[in-house]
Protein backbone atom coordinates (compact mmCIF):
# COMPACT_ATOMS: atom_id res chain seq x y z
CA UNK A 1 0.00 0.00 0.00
CA UNK A 2 0.97 3.56 -0.34
CA UNK A 3 2.61 5.38 2.79
CA UNK A 4 1.57 8.96 2.26
CA UNK A 5 -1.33 12.02 2.78
CA UNK A 6 -3.65 9.16 2.19
CA UNK A 7 -2.55 6.86 5.32
CA UNK A 8 -3.90 6.86 8.82
CA UNK A 9 -1.92 4.81 10.92
CA UNK A 10 -1.96 3.56 14.32
CA UNK A 11 1.59 2.64 16.48
CA UNK A 12 1.36 1.24 19.66
CA UNK A 13 4.45 1.21 21.73
CA UNK A 14 5.09 4.48 20.09
CA UNK A 15 6.93 6.29 23.15
CA UNK A 16 10.66 4.89 22.59
CA UNK A 17 12.68 2.87 20.02
CA UNK A 18 11.33 1.67 16.86
CA UNK A 19 7.80 2.94 18.02
CA UNK A 20 8.85 6.67 18.04
CA UNK A 21 11.04 6.37 14.49
CA UNK A 22 7.28 4.37 13.16
CA UNK A 23 5.77 7.68 13.81
CA UNK A 24 8.34 9.87 12.59
CA UNK A 25 9.15 8.58 9.98
CA UNK A 26 5.12 8.00 8.87
CA UNK A 27 4.50 11.84 9.76
CA UNK A 28 7.45 12.89 7.37
CA UNK A 29 5.70 10.58 5.12
CA UNK A 30 2.98 12.72 4.59
CA UNK A 31 0.56 10.34 6.72
CA UNK A 32 -1.62 11.14 9.84
CA UNK A 33 -0.60 9.22 13.01
CA UNK A 34 -1.81 8.07 16.16
CA UNK A 35 0.72 7.28 18.71
CA UNK A 36 -0.22 4.62 21.33
CA UNK A 37 1.66 4.30 24.73
CA UNK A 38 0.99 3.15 27.98
CA UNK A 39 1.85 6.09 29.03
CA UNK A 40 1.07 8.58 26.76
CA UNK A 41 2.70 11.86 28.60
CA UNK A 42 6.18 9.83 27.13
CA UNK A 43 5.13 10.07 23.95
CA UNK A 44 7.06 13.29 22.70
CA UNK A 45 6.65 13.46 18.77
CA UNK A 46 5.01 16.82 17.20
CA UNK A 47 2.45 16.12 14.56
CA UNK A 48 1.03 12.86 16.43
CA UNK A 49 -2.61 12.20 17.48
CA UNK A 50 -1.45 10.73 21.31
CA UNK A 51 -3.58 7.66 22.99
CA UNK A 52 -3.88 5.84 26.00
CA UNK A 53 -3.23 2.30 25.36
CA UNK A 54 -2.44 -0.68 27.32
CA UNK A 55 -2.92 -3.74 24.44
CA UNK A 56 -3.25 -6.07 27.25
CA UNK A 57 -6.90 -4.66 28.18
CA UNK A 58 -9.64 -4.99 26.29
CA UNK A 59 -11.55 -1.98 27.53
CA UNK A 60 -8.48 0.13 26.66
CA UNK A 61 -8.51 -1.00 22.96
CA UNK A 62 -11.80 -1.38 22.26
CA UNK A 63 -11.69 2.47 23.13
CA UNK A 64 -8.60 3.10 20.95
CA UNK A 65 -10.80 1.57 18.12
CA UNK A 66 -13.68 4.03 18.57
CA UNK A 67 -11.29 6.60 18.68
CA UNK A 68 -9.29 5.97 15.79
CA UNK A 69 -11.94 4.62 13.28
CA UNK A 70 -9.75 6.22 10.25
CA UNK A 71 -6.85 3.97 10.74
CA UNK A 72 -5.91 1.84 7.45
CA UNK A 73 -2.17 1.23 8.97
CA UNK A 74 -2.16 -0.77 11.89
CA UNK A 75 1.43 -1.33 13.37
CA UNK A 76 1.79 -3.81 16.45
CA UNK A 77 5.30 -2.53 17.31
CA UNK A 78 4.18 -2.75 21.55
CA UNK A 79 6.01 -6.02 22.61
CA UNK A 80 7.66 -7.01 26.09
CA UNK A 81 10.90 -9.20 27.30
CA UNK A 82 11.01 -10.48 30.90
CA UNK A 83 14.20 -12.26 29.57
CA UNK A 84 12.86 -15.98 31.75
CA UNK A 85 13.02 -19.15 30.56
CA UNK A 86 9.99 -21.23 29.94
CA UNK A 87 11.03 -23.21 33.41
CA UNK A 88 11.31 -20.23 34.74
CA UNK A 89 8.75 -17.59 36.73
CA UNK A 90 5.63 -18.42 35.21
CA UNK A 91 3.88 -15.26 35.51
CA UNK A 92 6.68 -13.62 33.84
CA UNK A 93 6.39 -16.11 31.24
CA UNK A 94 2.42 -15.48 30.31
CA UNK A 95 3.61 -11.87 30.52
CA UNK A 96 5.26 -12.24 27.45
CA UNK A 97 2.25 -14.22 25.49
CA UNK A 98 -0.04 -11.80 27.06
CA UNK A 99 1.66 -8.68 25.03
CA UNK A 100 3.28 -10.24 22.42
CA UNK A 101 0.20 -12.89 21.18
CA UNK A 102 -3.00 -12.03 22.62
CA UNK A 103 -2.34 -8.04 23.07
CA UNK A 104 -1.35 -8.19 19.15
CA UNK A 105 -4.12 -10.60 18.68
CA UNK A 106 -6.48 -8.43 20.70
CA UNK A 107 -5.40 -4.77 18.62
CA UNK A 108 -6.06 -7.03 15.24
CA UNK A 109 -9.20 -7.74 16.30
CA UNK A 110 -10.45 -4.82 17.42
CA UNK A 111 -9.11 -2.77 14.43
CA UNK A 112 -9.94 -5.53 11.24
CA UNK A 113 -13.35 -3.90 10.66
CA UNK A 114 -12.20 -0.71 11.01
CA UNK A 115 -9.42 -1.38 7.99
CA UNK A 116 -12.40 -3.35 6.01
CA UNK A 117 -14.14 0.02 6.21
CA UNK A 118 -11.33 1.77 5.39
CA UNK A 119 -10.46 -0.20 1.98
CA UNK A 120 -8.26 -3.12 3.35
CA UNK A 121 -5.13 -1.46 4.30
CA UNK A 122 -2.39 -3.43 6.34
CA UNK A 123 -1.47 -4.98 9.34
CA UNK A 124 2.56 -4.81 10.36
CA UNK A 125 3.06 -7.30 13.21
CA UNK A 126 6.92 -6.87 14.82
CA UNK A 127 7.97 -10.15 15.39
CA UNK A 128 11.89 -10.90 15.71
CA UNK A 129 14.88 -13.29 14.63
CA UNK A 130 13.74 -15.40 17.55
CA UNK A 131 10.25 -16.09 16.25
CA UNK A 132 12.61 -18.70 14.02
CA UNK A 133 14.99 -19.71 17.45
CA UNK A 134 15.62 -19.87 20.93
CA UNK A 135 18.16 -18.73 22.87
CA UNK A 136 19.51 -19.70 26.71
CA UNK A 137 17.70 -16.96 29.30
CA UNK A 138 15.05 -15.83 26.75
CA UNK A 139 12.70 -19.04 25.83
CA UNK A 140 9.70 -17.10 26.90
CA UNK A 141 10.53 -14.47 24.55
CA UNK A 142 11.01 -16.58 21.65
CA UNK A 143 8.05 -18.85 21.97
CA UNK A 144 5.88 -15.84 22.17
CA UNK A 145 7.81 -13.98 18.85
CA UNK A 146 7.52 -17.63 17.23
CA UNK A 147 3.50 -17.60 18.27
CA UNK A 148 3.59 -13.46 16.62
CA UNK A 149 5.00 -15.13 13.34
CA UNK A 150 2.66 -17.34 12.94
CA UNK A 151 -0.52 -15.30 14.06
CA UNK A 152 -0.11 -12.79 11.40
CA UNK A 153 0.46 -16.13 8.57
CA UNK A 154 -2.94 -16.93 9.97
CA UNK A 155 -4.43 -13.41 9.79
CA UNK A 156 -2.69 -13.35 6.20
CA UNK A 157 -5.17 -15.60 5.37
CA UNK A 158 -8.45 -15.15 7.18
CA UNK A 159 -8.30 -11.27 6.01
CA UNK A 160 -7.38 -12.04 2.64
CA UNK A 161 -10.73 -11.46 1.33
CA UNK A 162 -11.08 -7.72 2.69
CA UNK A 163 -7.97 -6.24 1.16
CA UNK A 164 -5.56 -6.28 3.70
CA UNK A 165 -2.31 -6.73 3.57
CA UNK A 166 -0.87 -8.78 6.92
CA UNK A 167 2.89 -7.87 7.02
CA UNK A 168 5.41 -9.93 9.23
CA UNK A 169 8.33 -8.08 10.41
CA UNK A 170 11.67 -9.99 12.01
CA UNK A 171 14.85 -8.34 13.14
CA UNK A 172 17.61 -9.51 15.43
CA UNK A 173 19.57 -7.11 18.07
CA UNK A 174 18.58 -3.38 17.86
CA UNK A 175 19.83 -0.39 20.03
CA UNK A 176 16.68 -0.22 21.94
CA UNK A 177 15.93 0.13 25.94
CA UNK A 178 15.02 -3.78 25.49
CA UNK A 179 18.76 -4.45 25.29
CA UNK A 180 20.19 -1.88 26.92
CA UNK A 181 23.56 -2.36 28.61
CA UNK A 182 24.36 -5.70 26.25
CA UNK A 183 27.77 -5.42 23.95
CA UNK A 184 26.68 -6.87 21.10
CA UNK A 185 26.41 -5.61 17.19
CA UNK A 186 22.65 -3.72 17.35
CA UNK A 187 20.74 -2.15 14.48
CA UNK A 188 19.50 1.44 14.20
CA UNK A 189 16.05 1.47 14.99
CA UNK A 190 15.24 4.01 12.37
CA UNK A 191 16.84 2.23 9.80
CA UNK A 192 14.81 -1.02 10.96
CA UNK A 193 11.56 1.61 11.24
CA UNK A 194 12.82 2.48 7.18
CA UNK A 195 12.82 -0.76 6.12
CA UNK A 196 9.38 -2.25 7.36
CA UNK A 197 7.49 0.90 6.09
CA UNK A 198 9.06 0.49 2.52
CA UNK A 199 8.13 -3.58 2.68
CA UNK A 200 4.74 -2.32 3.45
CA UNK A 201 4.95 0.12 0.37
CA UNK A 202 5.94 -2.62 -1.62
CA UNK A 203 3.14 -4.67 -0.71
CA UNK A 204 5.85 -7.59 0.98
CA UNK A 205 4.44 -10.10 3.44
CA UNK A 206 7.40 -10.17 5.23
CA UNK A 207 10.13 -8.33 6.14
CA UNK A 208 13.63 -9.17 6.92
CA UNK A 209 15.77 -6.40 8.31
CA UNK A 210 19.53 -7.80 9.05
CA UNK A 211 21.72 -10.14 7.85
CA UNK A 212 22.04 -12.47 11.20
CA UNK A 213 18.51 -12.59 10.98
CA UNK A 214 18.17 -13.98 7.44
CA UNK A 215 21.06 -16.54 8.36
CA UNK A 216 18.82 -17.81 11.31
CA UNK A 217 15.96 -17.89 8.78
CA UNK A 218 18.24 -20.25 6.84
CA UNK A 219 19.20 -22.48 8.88
CA UNK A 220 15.29 -23.60 9.52
CA UNK A 221 16.22 -25.79 6.60
CA UNK A 222 18.84 -27.23 8.13
CA UNK A 223 19.10 -30.23 10.80
CA UNK A 224 18.56 -27.99 13.63
CA UNK A 225 21.37 -30.25 15.51
CA UNK A 226 24.16 -27.87 13.48
CA UNK A 227 22.46 -24.39 14.88
CA UNK A 228 21.92 -25.58 18.77
CA UNK A 229 24.98 -27.39 18.98
CA UNK A 230 26.55 -24.34 20.18
CA UNK A 231 24.24 -24.49 23.38
CA UNK A 232 23.97 -28.28 24.32
CA UNK A 233 26.47 -29.96 26.22
CA UNK A 234 26.67 -33.19 26.53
Amino acid sequence: MNIDSTTTALVTGANRGIGAHFVSQLLERGATVYAAARRPDSIDVPGARVLALDITDPEAVASAARSAGDVNLLINNAGSSTWVDLLGDLDAVRAEMDVNFWGTLSMVRAFAPILAANGGGAVVNIASALSWSAYPGNGAYAVSKAANWNMSNALRLELASQGTLVTSAHLGATDTDMIKGYDLPKNDPADVARAVLDGVAASRIEVVVDESTEVIKASLAKDPAEFYRQFLTA
